[in-house]
């Protein structure tokens, strides 16, 4: 979908229309202040991506268990 300029000009008036004058830069600024905060959202999202491999404990050890899974049946307790 290519805007060529004469489309852009009836969209600006379009928007001037619906909006005015006056809250135009109102509009444009709350614009830009959400973009930069969507911006930022993404970079911290990136950075906690990057640092959760670093925090992870490494895969290569083996899970070490300090009792067996199962007791023997001299260890059970009678009812």
């Amino acid at each position: 979908m290519n805007l060529g300029p004469t489309e852009l000009i009836i969209i600006l008036a379009i928007v001037l229309l619906l909006f005015g004058s006056r809250k135009l830069p109102a509009l444009a600024r709350s614009l830009g202040k959400s973009s930069r905060e969507f911006k930022k959202g993404l970079q911290e999202q990136d950075e906690e991506e990057d640092e959760a491999p670093k925090a992870a404990p490494a895969a290569g050890k083996p899970d070490v268990r300090t009792e067996p899974a199962t007791k023997k049946p001299e260890d059970r307790a009678e009812p």
